[in-house]
């Protein structure tokens, strides 16, 4: 970390805003389980200049290797998690999207979170606990955390958000179904919905990452 990249509770890369802009944005992006911040900040170059990009690293580090928000142990019967170790997870990650808010100077209504697998739980989960923190949410690869709806905010303060979800039908690490329960729960509430299944398996395609590319147009252009 250079010394001109603000000090935060977690460790961090950063692509600062390239393009002159009245309504800065901020986009936090969220690896998945075992992997860590340089997975998702590939992407970097071709996320719309108007962003600031912050890719973090979730805060534990786990004994297989790489970080997560919560271990996960993966069996026949799908995966298995500590959901009190999630939300406590939860907590650390409120915590550091309020801190690249302050050091970025950009409004949570400004701010998005695009999570690939665990990392689009964790963005899911923010929506639907703490959805004043952030202004939208992509959502790849992922599902929804399970044992959390006692957390979940009501629906009224969920008028108008914007979230898009995109799942592969040939995920084998979290199955098409995951994706599809996403998207049941998420059309019962009054968010700006939007949801595609591509053919691919736990990735991000060039077919799934260019409607990203349009929705975050879109965003950026509300």
């Amino acid at each position: 970390m250079s010394a001109n990249t603000p000090a935060l509770s977690l460790q961090y890369l950063l692509r600062p805003v390239q393009a002159t802009t009245e309504t800065p944005a901020l986009l936090i992006l969220l690896h998945g389980v075992g992997s860590n911040e340089r997975d998702l900040f590939g992407l970097a170059p071709d996320l719309d200049p108007q962003f600031t990009v912050v890719s973090a690293r979730a805060p534990l580090a786990l004994p297989y290797g790489g970080f997560g928000w919560y271990q996960v142990q993966f069996t026949p019967q799908g995966p298995k998690i500590d959901t009190a170790a999630a939300l406590r997870g939860q907590a650390q990650l409120n915590q550091f999207i309020d801190q690249a808010q302050a050091a970025f100077d950009v409004p949570p209504e400004r701010t998005l979170l695009m999570g690939f697998s665990q990392g689009a739980i964790m963005s899911l989960n923010t929506m639907l606990t703490n959805s004043e923190s952030i202004g939208g949410v992509v959502a790849m690869s992922g599902r929804l955390l399970p044992d959390a709806q006692a957390h979940y905010v009501t629906p009224e303060r969920l008028e108008g958000f914007p979230v898009i979800a995109v799942h592969g039908t040939f995920d084998d690490v979290l199955p098409i179904g995951d994706g599809r329960a996403v998207k049941a729960l998420l059309e019962t509430l009054p968010v700006d919905f939007s949801y595609h299944e591509y053919p691919m398996g736990h990735h991000i395609s060039d077919a799934s990452f260019a409607e990203i590319q349009r929705w975050l147009g879109e965003w950026l252009a509300r």
